[in-house]
């Protein structure tokens, strides 16, 4: 390394610790100098300062209560407050409070089931009348035995009958079983169309064991005429 800059580098470092110690120098002079005043401040600030109140730190000064004693079945209370002589109390235990204005001291305990003097009649009860067994028995069976069946109004059998219309006349045959109604046929069409447009009429007849059939556009006269015919018929099978 070259003379020349040794030199430098240690006069850079003498210049690092003359600063060093003049700031340290200055810190404690200024910190000497106001201690004084500091001290000054923190005592006037203590003398400014309320005392601390006594009111909780001073203990419970109140008497003890008075103890109990009993003699002779009567309770005593005893005072216990300075040097003085016991005061005692004397209470009876079977001491009652003074009534209610316009209340007996001892008013009368009503007997167990006896009813007040004021309270009003009991209502009269109408007697219920006895079923007997037998009778429970007859509608317990009345209710669980079965209904008997409608009376039918058509008498079994098959059953012609004959129906007109201005296009001609149509015969209807109808099956009546079990007093139902069990089919109706075209048993002839005597009409100048044929019967074929009015096929799904026979088969509402006894789905609705009625000849109240449905109405066929285009085909009104033969339907009407097949009502008619079984109509007829039902006529004869009563």
């Amino acid at each position: 390394m070259a003379p020349a800059n040794k030199a430098n580098k240690k006069a850079a470092n003498s210049l690092v610790a003359l600063s060093s110690a003049a700031v340290l120098a200055v810190y404690a002079a200024g910190y000497v100098r106001t201690r004084s005043a500091a001290d000054r401040f923190a005592l006037q600030a203590a003398a400014r300062r309320p005392a601390p109140s006594d009111a909780g730190m001073q203990k419970d000064l109140r008497p003890a209560e008075a103890p109990l004693a009993q003699e002779d079945g009567r309770l005593k209370v005893q005072s216990t407050e300075g040097q003085r002589a016991p005061v005692t109390a004397t209470v009876s235990p079977r001491s009652s409070f003074p009534a209610d204005a316009g209340t007996p001291a001892h008013a009368p305990v009503p007997e167990v089931g006896a009813a007040p003097a004021d309270a009003p009649a009991a209502l009269p009860v109408a007697p219920v009348a006895p079923v007997s067994i037998e009778a429970e028995q007859k509608n317990a069976d009345a209710a669980l035995s079965p209904s008997a069946p409608p009376h039918s109004e058509y008498k079994d059998g098959t059953y012609l009958g004959w129906g007109h219309c201005r296009h001609g006349d149509i015969q209807a045959s109808v099956v009546i079983a079990g007093g139902r109604i069990a089919s109706a046929t075209i048993a002839q069409c005597l009409t100048r169309y044929s019967c074929s447009v009015i096929d799904k009429l026979p088969p509402e007849v006894a789905q609705r064991q009625s000849p109240d059939v449905d109405t066929i556009s285009g085909a009104t006269q033969s339907g009407d005429a097949f009502y008619y015919a079984v109509t007829d018929a039902l006529l004869q099978a009563k």
